[in-house]
């Protein structure tokens, strides 16, 4: 069975070493990742995002998706995603991973909510790149996930045969409501991630 590995830029993935799933899988990476690993695919549809990655020529020597924008329209060698979404970059990843036939997506780093850990208001912005150029300070608010959340639903919902294993940190299982009834979303700890993998 085909596999492949999406990665958010969410906290809970800090201590997973990409590296050695490039030998497993496709890996379709978020935005910054860029900076510091080289996945197969990156997806960023932020169209400052876009702009810092241009400015650098990484897409020249890799694949970078993202929407039309009359932004970037004279930047060369972005895949632009034909139709467009509209979606947020994590779930046009894991959407893209969908449509390139895996049948075994593991989700790392898709938290959804803040640091604080209760997925409710007051909580934190949870990005490994948090007070970096083009994200917000980690001192902000949360970003809210309720659109996320339903891009992902829509993906689970249209692909119930395919399986997504969300990898998430010991004892911190928080999953979205509307999430819960999928059969096809199943979760698993960083630490079992590792041993699977190791």
């Amino acid at each position: 069975m085909s596999t492949a590995f999406v990665v958010g830029n969410g906290t809970s993935r800090r201590t997973i070493d990409l590296h050695p799933l490039k030998n497993i899988g496709p890996i379709y990476g978020c935005n910054a990742l860029y900076r510091e690993f080289e996945p197969d695919h990156l997806v960023a549809v932020d169209a400052k995002m876009i702009l810092e990655i241009a400015k650098s020529g990484w897409q020249k020597q890799h694949k970078v998706y993202t929407n039309h924008n009359k932004t970037f329209k004279d930047i060369e060698n972005l895949k632009i995603l034909n139709p467009s979404k509209g979606w947020s970059s994590g779930p046009t990843a894991l959407d893209l991973a969908t449509e390139h036939g895996h049948e075994i997506m593991y989700v790392l780093g898709f938290d959804f909510k803040g640091t604080t850990g209760s997925g409710q208001s007051g909580d934190l912005v949870n990005n490994l790149y948090a007070g970096t150029i083009n994200y917000k300070r980690p001192t902000d608010p949360a970003t809210y996930f309720g659109n996320w959340e339903r891009q992902v639903g829509i993906i689970l919902q249209r692909n119930s045969k395919k399986r997504y294993i969300r990898v998430v940190e010991e004892g911190d299982i928080f999953v979205p409501k509307s999430l819960q009834k999928y059969s096809n979303l199943s979760h698993i700890t960083v630490e079992e991630f590792k041993k699977t993998f190791n």
